[in-house]
């Protein structure tokens, strides 16, 4: 009998301290957030996820009534940044601003220092379309154009920011939906292949809307085609790869917020719900459309839906092209 109510004793301890520590992980939660909120970019200042990342954590300080402190942690194509946040505490105050190379490192990397799985995706944040641009002087006048020229003699030289960029994952689009026969000559930076081709010493690339507009309305270079769903305000009479009959190709530097894996759903739910209304914050909204940055927000699980997609996508053409670090 002693040892029968021993039994019952410990199940009701067991469940008091259950009970207790829930009742303490609630309160915790309910309070967050009560001290400043970072972002971690994996990025240098002043580019497109820089930019997102900015002005996310602006109306997320507004939604949240707590202070986001925006912190640039770039290096080994954005895997320095993400590292440090899967390593970071899971309590709701550390967030990766994530881009594409949260899909596609893993699978093209030879090593890691973090898993998938230690991050998880809280919420889009927006997009800065890719545009494919051409030198100002080059024959080529469309998508089209480009596209078909490329399939004769040698083909054609397609500057990327390296391997796994975005710009690498177009041009391989071109290659495998298009039938183009382009070959990738990769630099260290977007910045140093937009100078290729605006110095003519390489047929193309491609680059987000926000790093393109000032040279093509300069008049450096020439955009052939947008890689969205849909023309962007500023480039009204740039037509999208999707009109022209290439569907595949569609792709966009993106920029969301992940968070350390076991970080409460209250919290992510939370911080979905505040990235989500600074999109649609009219002052936001207007300052980003300026710079040719579509907001997106939405849930969680919306998010969650696109990442999914992506990796799917992206793994057909890191399979199809043997695409690997170099």
């Amino acid at each position: 009998m002693q040892s029968i109510n021993r039994k019952i004793f410990l199940q009701q301890l067991t469940a008091l301290l259950g009970a207790g520590a829930y009742t303490h992980n609630t309160l915790a939660q309910s309070s967050w957030p009560n001290k400043p909120i970072h972002f971690i970019v994996p990025f240098a200042p002043g580019g497109a996820n820089d930019l997102i990342a900015r002005a996310g954590a602006e109306g997320a300080s507004k939604a949240l009534k707590q202070v986001v402190i925006i912190d640039n942690k770039p290096g080994a194509g954005a895997t320095v940044g993400a590292d440090y946040v899967a390593k970071s505490a899971p309590d709701g105050y550390t967030f990766l601003i994530s881009a594409a190379g949260i899909i596609s490192n893993s699978m093209i990397k030879k090593s890691m220092p973090y898993k998938d799985a230690d991050l998880v995706p809280v919420a889009m944040i927006a997009l800065a379309p890719s545009v494919i641009i051409v030198p100002a002087n080059s024959p080529y006048t469309s998508l089209q154009d480009f596209i078909a020229k490329s399939k004769t003699n040698k083909g054609l030289n397609f500057a990327t920011a390296g391997t796994g960029s975005t710009p690498h994952f177009v041009a391989e689009l071109l290659n495998i939906k298009a039938g183009a026969n382009l070959r990738v000559i990769p630099y260290k930076s977007g910045s140093e292949s937009l100078a290729a081709v605006v110095g003519g010493q390489v047929d193309a690339t491609s680059e987000a809307s926000i790093v393109v507009m000032p040279h093509i309305k300069s008049g450096k270079v020439r955009a052939l085609a947008t890689t969205w769903t849909h023309r962007l305000s500023q480039l009204p009479d740039v037509t999208t790869a999707y009109e022209l009959g290439y569907t595949d190709i569609q792709i966009a530097h993106w920029a969301g917020l992940h968070a350390p894996r076991g970080t409460p759903q209250a919290i992510i739910q939370s911080m979905a719900s505040a990235i989500d209304s600074a999109m649609k914050d009219p002052n936001i909204v207007e300052r980003l459309k300026n710079v040719s940055i579509e907001p997106i927000g939405g849930t969680q699980a919306s998010f969650e839906e696109f990442v999914t997609q992506e990796r799917a996508r992206l793994q057909v053409v890191v399979k199809a092209t043997g695409m690997t670090e170099e």
